[in-house]
């Protein structure tokens, strides 16, 4: 059965689903799951802030909204196959969210900056696979970046362009799936979830929330990122009534700090940042950038909402712990020493930062049906964005096979 976002209006046989976390993971299986016609409460105490402020710890409402999906080192396995599914999946859920007035701020295009020798050799590895599967991939020479205004790191010694990839708002992409699932009849619920455990009688799961209260559904899906940790691990502690959670490896998420910047740059290089990027088989002449920059796991992002604008995102950094680094984030504002000039001179407009939860011996993202009834979508690290529309489709899916 597809659940790539088809509406269905509710049938005798849709399922009552319980999410818990309002980031774009959790906000994206809430609205697909409601599109398709399930009865569906999302909780998130943040979904009563303001998600703009800039201590917020979601990593959602902290990313930069990079889609690196074909520029992914792999070329096979589940972590490739989600990146591929999602990038589809993005282009039809963004069309249909702008047929309802909802649209999503989106540019297309990535480049990718070699740094060494050994990853310019990478790259072009890289390079290879990928034009055996079709994919709209180029490599760009060193005279080819240094004829790129404004200029790009002094010591890139290639690139590799891939149109495909690109970057979306992810703070227009939350409002619009959210304000979307609640026009089809979501209900949301600005509240903390102190515990979850199985329903006493029949079949489904109950959460307890921060003012006393309990709320029950038939399905339960934990896509609250690093508090979703604490939530099982009280779980398995009730004992019998935790028995119910699959024997693995325990759950551990170790949470990782990124910082960002809002730049505002001068008028002279807003203009060249801000053209379209080129098309594929032109990057003789290149007119200005032609998308997203990443320089040794740096992100420079033009804003996609604002064409031809003065401001650009710069992240992350990747900080263990939950504490912000000043050097951290001194290494982001120049590049590791090699900002040009023109960066330098940019004004900070604001900054902020993110807990991103990684998997401690597990690959992420974290997908897995812990016991009847109860989902996990979790640990997505540093893709949670590009990976929302597969993880979503993952948990509808899921649920659905109980029909």
């Amino acid at each position: 059965m597809s659940a790539s976002g088809t509406d269905r209006s509710q049938t005798p046989s849709s399922r009552s689903v319980i999410v818990v976390g309002g980031g774009i993971v959790g906000v994206a299986s809430a609205w697909l799951l409601q599109r398709r016609g399930h009865r569906v409460l999302l909780i998130d105490p943040a979904l009563g802030s303001d998600s703009s402020a800039e201590t917020a710890p979601s990593a959602s409402r902290a990313a930069l909204g990079v889609l690196m999906g074909h520029v992914f080192r792999r070329s096979h396995g589940r972590g490739w196959q989600l990146r591929q599914r999602s990038l589809a999946l993005w282009k039809s859920w963004s069309h249909s969210l702008a047929s309802r007035g909802r649209p999503i701020a989106y540019r297309s295009g990535l480049l990718l900056l070699a740094h060494d020798g050994p990853e310019l050799e990478r790259q072009q590895t890289l390079l290879a696979e990928r034009q055996k599967l079709g994919l709209p991939f180029s490599a760009w020479s060193l005279e080819q970046l240094q004829a790129i205004a404004p200029p790009l790191p002094a010591p890139a010694l290639g690139g590799l362009f891939s149109a495909a990839d690109g970057q979306i708002d992810p703070h227009q992409a939350l409002e619009a799936l959210h304000s979307d699932a609640c026009a089809a009849g979501l209900t949301s619920l600005p509240q903390s979830v102190t515990t979850i455990e199985p329903r006493r009688r029949g079949n489904g799961w109950q959460v307890r929330l921060l003012d006393g209260s309990v709320l029950e559904a038939e399905w339960l899906v934990l896509a609250a990122g690093i508090e979703g940790q604490s939530l099982l691990a009280a779980l398995e502690s009730q004992g019998a009534r935790g028995a119910a959670v699959r024997a693995g490896p325990p759950l551990k998420l170790e949470p990782v700090l990124g910082q960002a910047l809002e730049l505002e740059v001068e008028a002279s290089v807003a203009q060249a940042i801000g053209q379209p990027p080129p098309h594929q088989n032109d990057s003789d002449t290149i007119p200005g950038w032609p998308g997203v920059v990443v320089w040794q796991g740096m992100c420079l992002v033009p804003r996609p909402d604002l064409p031809g604008g003065r401001r650009l995102w710069l992240g992350s950094s990747l900080e263990p712990g939950r504490e912000p680094d000043p050097a951290a984030l001194q290494s982001l504002r120049d590049l590791g020493g090699a900002a040009p000039d023109w960066l330098l001179r940019a004004r900070v407009v604001r900054q902020w930062q993110g807990l991103r939860p990684r998997p401690f011996g597990r690959p992420a993202p974290l997908l897995e049906c812990l016991a009847p009834g109860l989902l996990l979508a979790s640990g997505h690290y540093r893709n949670g964005v590009l990976l929302a529309p597969a993880s979503a489709e993952w948990v509808c899916t899921q649920v659905e096979s109980s029909l």
